[in-house]
């Protein structure tokens, strides 16, 4: 069973229908044999306690061992040992008897106010993007207002759509034409995104032919990152599950860091920038294989 605690759902016996009800609500699970493969004998395996983990200490202050080892239902022991591997990953602090966030790198900011950054720029990326996509094709869009942009240019048009974002489903919707499709799982505030393990799970059973990518930050040296442990762990699925990844990105998001990394810029197939990203950067980035594809900002 579970019972509420003050920051969470908390583990406190052996799994029954009642609690399996309340855990998919809880992580987003969207039916029994889902739950089963998170939890098996009122165990949480090693990569979803470690998502679970990641979620429970995104919020200001210390998460203890006990209350992770109840979340979890394994010992304190596995709990420290988890703690230490994630530390190693960057992805958090371990404190005296517990964890804390590892503080972020540009925050994201309010989605409207994302909405109105660089528009000329993110009308000719996504004008160019949309070229790069054929009809009939199956594509993932990732959430972001530069992929909203590209759904916009894409709406009307025979495609097959896993949309992360509600933002991007709704843009490609104004229009008949395209089959579109939402993961499962929770929508965050403000962005619309779909989050919690439920769009990993959605990703693993979809073919795509291309994924559209943005990202917080496009680096030589530390790759590709986002700002949320969560917005990784779903780019990295959607990338797995497409033949080719477009990255479409403004110029501005070059060699930035961000804290959380989903990939390398050698994965990437194509990248859509404008031409007053710095030469430099582009060089260096097709040199790695990529197809690079420069437009003028305001055309």
């Amino acid at each position: 069973m579970i019972t509420a605690s003050g920051w969470g759902w908390s583990l406190t016996g052996v799994c029954d229908l009642d609690f399996c009800r309340v855990w998919c609500a809880n992580c987003g699970c969207s039916d029994l044999d889902g739950f089963r493969e998170t939890l098996k004998n009122g165990r949480m395996e090693r990569e979803s306690r470690h998502k679970v983990i990641m979620r429970a200490i995104d919020r200001p202050g210390e998460t203890r061992i006990r209350n992770l080892a109840e979340l979890t239902g394994v010992a304190a022991v596995t709990i420290r040992r988890d703690l230490a591997e994630l530390e190693e990953l960057g992805l958090l602090v371990r404190t005296h008897g517990g964890a804390r966030r590892v503080e972020r790198r540009g925050t994201p900011k309010p989605f409207r106010v994302r909405q109105a950054e660089d528009p000329e720029a993110k009308a000719a990326i996504a004008r160019a993007a949309s070229e790069l996509i054929g009809d009939d094709d199956a594509v993932i869009f990732d959430n972001g207002t530069t992929a909203q942009a590209i759904a916009q240019r894409l709406a009307g048009r025979p495609i097959t759509a896993m949309c992360l974002s509600l933002h991007s489903a709704a843009a490609l919707g104004v229009k008949p034409g395209a089959n579109i499709f939402v993961p499962g799982g929770e929508v965050e505030p403000d962005t619309l995104a779909l989050s919690s393990v439920a769009v990993a799970s959605a990703l693993r059973e979809f073919r795509a032919d291309v994924v559209v990518l943005g990202s917080c930050s496009t680096s030589l040296e530390h790759g590709l990152a986002t700002t949320t442990y969560d917005d990784a762990e779903n780019k990295r699925a959607a990338m797995r599950a497409a033949t080719r990844r477009i990255l479409a990105v403004a110029p501005r998001k070059l060699n930035h860091v961000s804290t959380f990394r989903f990939g390398d810029i050698e994965d990437l197939h194509q990248l859509v920038t404008t031409t007053d990203a710095p030469a430099e950067i582009l060089a260096q980035i097709r040199e790695l294989g990529v197809h690079v594809i420069t437009v003028p900002a305001g055309k």
